[in-house]
This record gives structure tokens, C-alpha cells and sequence, in this order.
């Protein structure tokens, strides 16, 4: 398949110009396409390419065997495959599915010292073993997370340039509406992205057949892929629990509140019975989970409710292939989001907020219909943002910004169906806009 451009090469370009460059992880779930992106960089950047994959190739777990010096590493690895060539400053070194073999990363302080050969690692669930990795390569490493495709990435692959994509933050910095055709054309792709997610195998399918035909069996077969990570993986937690966790968030999501309840999860359920089971799949990225503030104020950090908050799907596009039959129906062949309406847009902006470096932060107040769907912050202000699923007023949002009780909320932002504008003191963009809100953010001139 053609290669898929992504966010992450331009770092890598930038990685490699840096002459005191520090050996390279790059986290993320299953199948985001780190293993392509960094193949892909290799083949530009390197004369040589040393792929090492430690669950695929177990018996390369044996080259710490005499220690940890590059040397001794290089000799193993080229014993038990003669045709490796180890070139010096040509030569990048490729450990892969680390998280079955974490002990290698005891060898990047050592690389980084003797500095002929760039490494890279990586692995589909390294944040499980990370606090572990991070303890025995502290000082020499340099980190990098990669998500799925964003939608940036997606209309890349579609073939729409740079140019475009300025364009669309130009409407949102000038607040002029996009005109009919282009807000037509937008709202389709950003339909197909939903629909599809940002998995670079399934996105690459449904460009290379201009249908959705087999997007549907690639996505349930990465839903069970991850399901037998959990069992493989979860050392030490019970598999059963996360498993339910996990699966329960798609009825979650469709409930009118949001909140994730461990009752829903089983009868009687409690959060003491499920210790660890959403940080467990937070770290393995399958999950996004947004906090609940205590009092929407600044600063956010410290301000959060321990018990309670919302678990968003990581990639839009597995919450749709986990919808029954009849909504894959609705959804595929007449782009009809139906009762989950609601719910594919709020996980769909919480993904986007994710891959642009916000944190997810929500609040409710107690005994009241006030909520608001996510916050951030500009230099002075909090900022509330609504996710509507259709084009009625933002009660909440007005209240916030017009009470005296929440002097850090002067402004808010929704994201709509419907076109650009901007009315008092909210700003209302388009769904398709969500992935431009951080460079927006730094080139508005409305909030403080």
C-alpha cells in the first residue's frame, strides 16, 4: 500500500537534524502506524535499517546476554543473523514490540554514549510498561506518542494539500462562513473520518476502493486484537474486569449523562472492584478519559473530582464499529448518525483534543442542569467548549459566561453542524474545525 503521510515525520526530520539527538520511543496503541512511519524514515535517512521485533524474532532477547555495551549488543545481534550491517552514522537500529522485552532499554544509555548508531523503539503497548522503561532509561531518551490518523492526516491522504487546510483556519480566524459547497464537501469527509477513524490500514482501504466495503471486518478485527492485548498483557489485574470496562463504554456514551458509572459496567458494580482497570487501558492508549472538574476555574490541574469522569474511545472510527448491526447500516449506507448522534461527536472533538496536546477536562454541577461538554485554557481565561449534535442555544455556556460566579469564563466555543459565527461572546464553528483548534488558539485575537 502507498505510504500514508503523518504528523509524526516532520518530527522525526526534525529528531534526526539534532546533532546531540537522544535514542528515540515512540509510544501508541496497535496498528497508529508507528512501525510504517519509521520504515518510511528509514528508507530516506539511512543506508542501513537493523528491525529487530521481539515477539515476532523471541530469540533476539538474548543480546544483553554479555551485558549492555554497544558492542557486545551488536556482536549478539549479528550472530544470530550474519547479513545485519552495522555501518556507523549510516545505520539505524529498529527495536520493536519493546513491551515484551523492556530490559533493552537499559542499551539507549549506552547508545547515546557511544553514538555510531541512531535507535529507535517502539512497541503497541508500551504505556502499560512504561513507568518500568522510563526508570532504567532515565536521562538517555527522548519520547514521542503517536496517535491514529488525525483528520488533518486524513484529508492529506485524500489528497487535499497545505494550502486547503490554511484556508479552513482562515475562515475560523476572519469569521467569515465557508460557503455552501465547501461547507458541504468538509461535512462529508469529516463524515467518512468519523465513520472510518484514523487507523492508517483502514483509511488506506477505503481510499484504495473509494468504498467502505471491508472497513467494517479490518475494524472489528483490530476491536479483538485489543481485546487479546488485554488478556496477554494485563499482568497482575483481573482481565475479565477490564475487558468489561472496556466494552461497556460504547452503551455509556449513549446515555444522556455521559458520567461512567461502574454500576452499568455490572450489577452492583463499584469502583473498588475495578482498581486499575481505567488506568490500565488509558496507558495502553485505548482509551481517552476526561475528568470532571470541582468548580470550573482555573488553574484545571488539582481541580478534578477523583470518582468522577468520561471515558472516550481513543479512535472515533472502533466506537462506530462497535455499534450494532442496524446503526452500521444507518451510518455506512446513508450517513445517518441516529440516537448516537451525540456521542460520536463528543468522542470524535475529545480524540481531537487529545492529538492536539489538550487535556480533557468537563464539568457538571450537582443538582443542576449546568454542564458543559470540555474546557481549555488561553493565557487568562478558561475557555468552555459545547459539542452540539444539533443547532439549539448553548444554555450552559451562556450562563457560565454570563454569571459573575465563574470570573475566569469570558468567552466559549461550539462546534455545530452548521456554519462559522460568532454571536456576543461564543464562537461557533463547524464539527470538521475541531482539529484546527490549537492553531487557531494561537493566532485569535478574541480571548485574552
Amino acid at each position: 500500500m502507498n505510504y500514508l503521510l503523518r504528523k509524526a515525520d516532520t518530527f522525526l526530520k526534525d529528531w534526526i537534524k539534532n546533532p546531540d539527538r537522544y535514542p528515540l520511543i515512540i509510544k501508541g496503541a496497535r496498528q497508529v502506524g508507528k512501525t510504517e512511519t519509521i520504515r518510511e524514515f528509514a528508507k530516506t535517512h539511512y543506508k542501513n535499517l537493523i528491525e529487530i521485533n521481539f515477539i515476532t524474532e523471541p530469540s533476539y532477547k538474548s543480546i544483553i546476554a554479555e551485558g549492555f555495551s554497544t558492542d557486545s549488543i551488536i556482536r549478539l545481534i549479528s550472530r544470530i543473523d550474519p547479513s545485519k550491517h552495522f555501518e556507523p552514522n549510516e545505520t539505524l537500529i529498529f527495536f520493536d514490540e519493546i513491551q515484551d522485552f523492556p530490559e533493552i532499554a537499559t542499551s539507549l544509555k549506552f547508545f547515546k554514549e557511544d553514538g555510531k548508531y541512531d535507535v529507535i523503539c517502539s512497541g503497541s503497548l508500551l504505556g502499560v510498561q512504561y513507568h518500568r522503561i522510563a526508570s532504567i532509561s532515565v536521562g538517555y531518551k527522548t519520547d514521542y506518542q503517536m496517535h491514529s490518523m488525525d483528520f488533518e492526516e486524513f484529508l492529506w491522504a485524500k489528497g487535499y494539500t497545505a494550502e486547503v487546510i490554511e484556508d479552513m483556519l482562515a475562515h475560523m480566524l476572519s469569521g467569515k462562513a465557508f460557503s455552501d459547497a465547501e461547507h458541504n464537501i468538509y461535512s462529508n469527509l469529516f463524515l467518512e473520518y468519523c465513520i472510518l477513524g484514523g487507523m492508517p490500514a483502514i483509511v488506506s482501504n477505503y481510499i484504495k476502493k473509494g468504498t467502505f466495503e471491508g472497513s467494517l471486518a479490518l475494524q472489528r478485527q483490530l476491536l479483538t486484537d485489543y481485546e487479546n492485548d488485554i488478556i496477554k498483557y494485563a499482568d497482575g489485574l483481573d482481565k475479565a474486569k477490564i475487558l468489561n470496562v472496556y466494552r461497556s463504554i460504547p452503551a455509556q456514551l449513549a446515555k444522556e449523562n455521559k458520567k461512567f458509572q461502574y454500576s452499568k459496567v455490572a450489577k452492583g458494580g463499584r469502583s473498588k472492584d475495578y482498581m486499575g482497570c481505567v488506568d490500565w487501558l488509558k496507558d495502553a492508549g485505548l482509551i481517552n478519559v476526561c475528568d470532571c472538574l470541582q468548580f470550573p476555574e482555573l488553574p484545571l490541574k488539582g481541580n478534578i473530582c477523583e470518582n468522577k469522569f468520561k471515558i472516550y474511545i481513543s479512535d472515533t472510527g472502533l466506537l462506530v464499529s462497535s455499534l450494532d448491526d442496524e446503526s452500521q447500516v444507518d451510518l455506512r449506507a446513508n450517513k445517518n448518525l441516529g440516537v448516537y448522534k451525540g456521542a460520536l461527536y463528543e468522542n470524535f472533538a475529545a480524540e481531537a483534543f487529545i492529538k492536539q496536546g489538550y487535556g480533557l477536562f468537563y464539568y457538571s454541577k450537582e443538582n443542576s442542569t449546568l454542564e458543559e461538554d470540555f474546557f481549555i485554557r488561553s493565557t487568562n481565561e478558561l475557555i468552555p467548549i459545547e459539542v452540539k449534535s444539533n443547532t439549539n442555544r448553548a444554555k450552559s455556556m451562556n450562563q457560565l459566561i454570563k454569571s459573575d460566579t465563574y470570573p475566569d469564563i469570558r468567552h466559549g466555543i461550539k462546534f455545530t453542524v452548521g456554519n462559522i459565527g460568532i454571536n456576543e461572546n461564543i464562537v461557533t464553528f463547524p464539527y470538521f474545525c475541531t482539529f484546527l483548534l490549537k492553531k487557531y488558539m494561537s493566532q485569535q485575537k478574541i480571548f485574552a
